[in-house]
C-alpha cells in the first residue's frame, strides 16, 4: 500500500525530472514498480502530478507570461507569434493524446518499454548533439510556423513512457535550427498547455474511479512536484547552455540499462 512517503518522494521525483531530457514519466514508472505502487490509480496519480511541475514554468517565467498577455491584449505581433507558436505546437499532442489515451495508459503499465526508450533516447541524445545544424531561430517569438508544427509533432513521440517531452521537442528543436536556450524554453512553454491538457482529460476520463485519497495523493505529489521544479527549470536551461545534453544521454544510458537489467532479472 502506497504511504504519504511515497507520494512525496514521487513528486519531488517528477520536479527533478520533467524538464530533463530524462524522461519524468519513465522515471515515474520505474520507480512505481520499484515502490509497489502500481495500478489504475497509479497511472492517474503520475499524469496529474506533472501538472505541479508546469505551474513552477508559470511561476518561473510570470514576467515572460504577463508580458505575452499585455502584449495580445494591444496585439503586439511579438506577443501574437508567440501565442501562436505555442498553440500550434500543442495541437498534434492533443489530438494524438485523445486518440491513443488507452494506449498509453497500458504503457505506463510497462516498465521494461521505459528501460528500452531510456537507452534508444540516450543514444539518440548523443547523435543529435553531433547533427545540430546552423542556428537559425533565437527566440519563441521569431520561429517559424513550420518549425513550431514539427516540434508538436516530435512531442508526441513522448506519449511512449520513457522518450522524454522535454527530450523530444528539445533535440526535435535543435535539428531544426533553434538555438539552446530557445530549444529549451520553448519545451518549457510547450509543456503548459499540454501537461495541462493532459491532467484535466485523465483526471475527467478516470473521474468514477478516483476517491479523496486518490486526490489527496496528488495533492501530495503535486506540492511536491512544483516546489522542485521551481529549483530545477532555470538551473536546467544554465546547464545545457554550458554543457549541452551529452550528460543526460549517457544518464539515460545507464539508468536504462540497470533498470533492464533488474527487470529481466526478477
Amino acid at each position: 500500500m502506497a504511504t504519504t512517503l511515497t507520494y512525496v518522494l514521487l513528486g519531488i521525483l517528477e520536479g527533478l525530472t520533467e524538464f530533463l531530457p530524462v524522461s519524468s514519466t519513465g522515471h515515474l514508472v520505474l520507480a512505481g514498480e520499484l515502490l509497489g505502487f502500481q495500478g489504475e490509480g497509479s497511472a492517474t496519480f503520475k499524469i496529474a502530478i506533472q501538472l505541479g511541475a508546469i505551474l513552477a514554468v508559470l511561476v518561473a517565467y510570470w514576467g515572460r507570461f504577463w508580458g505575452v498577455a499585455k502584449g495580445l491584449a494591444v496585439a503586439d505581433r511579438s506577443a501574437i507569434a508567440f501565442t501562436r507558436n505555442i498553440l500550434i505546437g500543442f495541437l498534434p499532442a492533443m489530438v494524438i493524446g485523445v486518440l491513443a489515451y488507452d494506449a498509453v495508459r497500458a504503457a505506463l503499465q510497462t516498465p521494461e518499454i521505459v528501460a528500452v526508450a531510456l537507452i534508444v533516447g540516450g543514444i539518440a541524445i548523443l547523435l543529435i548533439e553531433r547533427l545540430v545544424k546552423a542556428v537559425r531561430v533565437t527566440s519563441v517569438e521569431t520561429m517559424p510556423l513550420r518549425t513550431a508544427v514539427s516540434i508538436g509533432v516530435v512531442q508526441c513521440l513522448a506519449m511512449v513512457p520513457g522518450v522524454s517531452r522535454s527530450g523530444a521537442t528539445i533535440m526535435g528543436a535543435l535539428l531544426m535550427g533553434v538555438e539552446r536556450r530557445t530549444a529549451a524554453e520553448f519545451s518549457f512553454f510547450l509543456a503548459v498547455p499540454t501537461m495541462t491538457a493532459a491532467t484535466v482529460y485523465a483526471l475527467w476520463k478516470d473521474r468514477a474511479l478516483l476517491s479523496l485519497d486518490d486526490l489527496q495523493a496528488i495533492g501530495i505529489g503535486f506540492g511536491a512536484a512544483f516546489i522542485v521544479a521551481l529549483l530545477v527549470v532555470k538551473a536546467f536551461v544554465a546547464i545545457v547552455s554550458r554543457y549541452g545534453f551529452a550528460p543526460f544521454a549517457w544518464y539515460r544510458i545507464v539508468a536504462g540499462s540497470i533498470a533492464l537489467v533488474w527487470l529481466l532479472a526478477r
